[in-house]
């Protein structure tokens, strides 16, 4: 086991360039085209398949109230993709990995062991057998057995990790996945990921039958996960098989006037789903720090990595299919900005069940003045050259000229000290030609502005109470977020959560004091 616990900040001289695409041409347009560019959509339409269900529920070996205790194996199992059965990396052998399930206030005991294989050194020269977990959402501490990312585990090796949730908003939901500086994008690619839910308990919400939805795309070689290119690593992966709880256009029974809640997580390298239901809308009613006021309708929901939506749905009440899509979204790079891909079908069937949206969910949702004396932090996020040129593809993603590395327990990054019990303004600028979703750990934030990008996303953003700790940083737009630092001191980090730029070193350290 390894603590990178030394930080050491340096200067880093680097040449911005946009990002380094290469074209995937298709029947029907050409993917991966910068931002700018027209072309035709590919409609990826598969057959309704099996029925949906809900990813497997991860069991409580507990038997004390208060205390959820899990046993986590990370290891390779045969899972079957869309009919291919293939060697995926996983969490106790599921694809998605088993649901946790907790509450506010109560202590969460995993029981982590580390059965991955030794199968050498990946493109960015780390052993591709270490790793740790991340529980990307928890409002817990960064130090010790928490959410200490700093820590990494070899083959074999095992580690207790407990979180408390005493300070946790209540009910959002959250996921895990690893955090191991250049190892998290093979890994989470090949499987490792799940979903955290804390419950809500909301009254309000109660009556409606919710469903978790996990959003994941791979592609296959030789009965394993494709390999990563340095081209990806530039772009971000994306897969061509996308999936809902790891089946393709699963049917999901509605009945009409029923209301359904959906709690979604893009557990995704890189692809970004804009989604939208076929003669509905998605009411939005909390985000990934958890519940606002009221629903907030949408017509489409951009989800980046990382991001979640809980949202209410309205079933018609003419029955027949429907389709969940996630339609074509430029985010500079990848197949995505032409594609629409039926991710899901909702079956409206069976007798009449007419029940009402809420007119108020959380009342103690608002959004919060910037205080006055916050501290501004400045932060530019870029994608540049390597030196002596791209070696075979790859470049470097850094954060204020840095780029994130550690050598013998040593890591050089840029670093942010901040002073617990205050507030910040966080102004984050893109200065490249690709999307990158900013992703700060422990503590979520409001987002006070947006500049460029998707206009749907900006003004649910900017204008509802929403907590968000992953947020689109336009392609050569920027964004400012409000960010309070509280609760809990530590070193943890900030970062793009397309996971290839966050190995390159599109990474950061926040150092809570």
């Amino acid at each position: 086991m390894k603590n990178l616990a030394v930080i050491r900040t340096v200067s880093v001289l680097t040449g911005v360039i946009g990002a380094l695409v290469s074209p995937h041409v298709t029947a029907m347009g050409m993917g991966g085209c910068m931002m700018g560019c027209t072309s035709t959509a590919t409609i990826i339409d598969p057959p309704r398949g099996a029925a949906f269900s809900d990813p497997q529920v991860m069991q409580n070996i507990s038997s004390i109230q208060g205390i959820v205790e899990v046993n986590l194996e990370a290891k390779i199992a045969p899972v079957n993709i869309n009919g291919t059965v293939a060697n995926l990396q996983t969490y106790n052998g599921a694809y998605p990995a088993p649901t946790i399930k907790v509450k506010k206030g109560d202590l969460l005991k995993v029981h982590f062991k580390n059965s991955l294989p030794d199968t050498g050194l990946n493109m960015m020269g780390e052993p591709r057998a270490d790793t740790n977990l991340h529980t990307h959402g928890l409002h817990v501490s960064p130090e010790g057995k928490s959410d200490n990312v700093m820590q990494r585990f070899g083959r074999t090796q095992s580690f207790d990790y407990e979180y408390d949730l005493d300070w946790h908003p209540d009910g959002n939901l959250n996921w895990y996945h690893p955090h191991a500086h250049g190892n998290a994008a093979e890994q989470v690619w090949a499987g490792q990921a799940g979903a955290l839910e804390v419950d809500d308990e909301t009254p309000v919400l109660s009556g409606y039958e919710t469903h978790i939805m996990v959003l994941k795309d791979i592609s296959l070689s030789g009965g394993a996960p494709a390999a990563h290119t340095g081209s990806d690593f530039m772009n971000g992966k994306e897969g061509d098989t996308m999936m809902v709880n790891g089946k393709v256009n699963p049917l999901l029974a509605m009945r009409p006037g029923q209301v359904q809640r959906w709690k979604i997580v893009n557990a995704s390298n890189a692809r970004f789903y804009k989604l939208s239901l076929a003669s509905h809308n998605l009411n939005v009613v909390g985000t990934d720090g958890g519940l606002l006021d009221k629903p907030y309708s949408q017509s489409t929901v951009l989800l980046s990595p990382g991001e979640r939506i809980d949202v209410l749905v309205k079933a018609s009440t003419t029955k027949g299919y429907y389709k969940l899509l996630a339609q074509p979204y430029n985010r500079g790079a990848g197949a995505s900005a032409t594609q629409q891909i039926t991710l899901l079908t909702a079956n409206i069937t069976g007798t009449s069940l007419i029940q009402s949206l809420p007119t108020s969910v959380n009342p103690n949702a608002v959004r919060v003045a910037v205080p006055a004396g916050a501290v501004t932090r400045n932060l530019t996020l870029s994608m540049g050259m390597m030196g002596g040129g791209m070696m075979g593809g790859m470049g470097m993603a850094t954060i204020n000229g840095i780029a994130f590395s550690e050598t013998n327990g040593v890591i050089d990054a840029y670093t942010i000290p901040s002073l617990l019990n205050t507030y910040e303004v966080w102004n984050i600028s893109n200065q490249s030609m690709m999307d990158h979703p900013f992703h700060q750990h422990v503590n979520h934030a409001q987002v006070i502005s947006i500049s460029g990008g998707d206009s749907a996303y900006k003004s649910l953003y900017t204008n509802t109470p929403a907590w968000k700790d992953t947020v689109i940083v336009p392609a050569m737009g920027s964004i400012k977020l409000l960010v309070p630092v509280k609760d809990f001191t530590g070193m943890t980090m900030f970062h793009c959560h397309i996971l290839e730029h966050e190995d390159m070193g599109m990474m950061g350290i926040w150092d809570i004091q």
